[in-house]
């Protein structure tokens, strides 16, 4: 019985204790969000993010900071993050990419199938480490081709809007509100800041390096263009709408007929994979003399390479800008 009424006390002192620091550290995460915005309000060149609660970093930055903004990862990376939606920073990024690659040495130097084993060692190293680093330009590539789709409907939504006699600005804070994430998230990013005093100018910047597509250039220019000159803006927003939902369809064409090209790339890429599995399963030690051998391992080295050099090759080809 007193064992369960401690087990009992305990468990809710750590329940109390991760609510606490739960509310501290989201409270935290507000202010740090109110002062993120108003920094942007004045008019300062900040690098602004797609998410309004990620924390701002202490301004004494640390030696892997410095480290990765003198060699301009840090930059490059923290924009991908956050054109990715992610809440990391480019030093979690580079910490994630050291740890990973601690895997592929141990591999590279237990099964040494290169030429020797420190070799194979940094070969999966470096494929092991670069995972992190794609697996954020995947969720940024997703992201952008959702942002992409969403983007019609939403200039479709301030042409009516504005249409129905409401202001540029409350047409954004209602398509914030009423657009589906990952869209809304920005569009709200973006009335936050003008509602705070930022020019519309600068929020408009701000607004195109987080969602570095085509479309948003066009549609901040056009924004921009009717500030300056005058115009029926929910006309304008209208034909854009237009033109970018026949640029889509347009696209499709375009992927349709270049679908041979990236059915043959896979092919051509999978096939000596599969053919190696094939006669490692049927027959192991068939593969055995050329990986001891040391011509056979150039042969295989140069392989890869040619494998990986063909498949880019390919890639830069279909892939056909619209």
């Amino acid at each position: 019985m007193l064992t369960a009424v401690v087990c009992f006390v305990v468990v809710f002192a750590l329940i109390l204790l991760a609510v606490s620091v739960s509310m501290k550290y989201f409270d935290a995460r507000r202010k740090s969000q109110v002062a993120g915005m108003l920094h942007t309000a004045s008019g300062e060149n900040v690098v602004s993010v797609s998410n309004l609660l990620k924390e701002i970093e202490s301004g004494k930055p640390s030696a892997l900071k410095r480290l990765l903004s003198s060699m301009q990862f840090s930059k490059h990376a923290d924009e991908m993050i956050q054109q990715a939606g992610l809440s990391w920073s480019s030093s979690r990024l580079l910490t994630s990419m050291v740890l990973m690659m601690v895997p592929g040495l141990g591999l590279g130097l237990l099964v040494p199938f290169l030429f020797n084993g420190p070799t194979t060692a940094i070969a999966l190293a470096l494929v092991f480490g670069s995972v992190p680093y794609l697996v954020v330009r995947a969720k940024r590539k997703k992201r952008l081709n959702t942002l992409e789709e969403q983007f019609p409907e939403s200039l479709d939504f301030l042409a009516r809007s504005m249409r129905a006699g409401h202001a540029f600005s409350i047409s954004l804070e209602m398509l914030g509100e009423e657009m589906d994430d990952p869209l809304g998230q920005e569009f709200r990013a973006l009335f936050n800041e003008q509602n705070l005093g930022a020019p519309i100018d600068i929020a408009l910047r701000n607004f195109v390096l987080r969602v570095p597509l085509l479309d948003v250039r066009f549609f901040t220019s056009s924004v921009l263009l009717q500030k300056q000159t005058g115009g029926n803006l929910s006309e304008i927003l209208s034909r854009l709408a237009y033109i970018i939902r026949e640029r889509f369809r347009l696209k499709g064409q375009v992927r349709a007929c270049s679908a041979h090209g990236r059915i043959t790339a896979s092919i051509l890429t999978l096939m000596p994979i599969a053919t190696m599995l094939g006669l490692l399963l049927v027959a192991p030690g068939y593969l055995q003399g050329m990986a001891n051998d040391s011509d056979g391992k150039y042969m295989i080295g140069g392989t890869i390479v040619a494998q990986l050099l063909g498949n880019f090759f390919i890639k830069k080809i279909i892939n056909i800008k619209v």
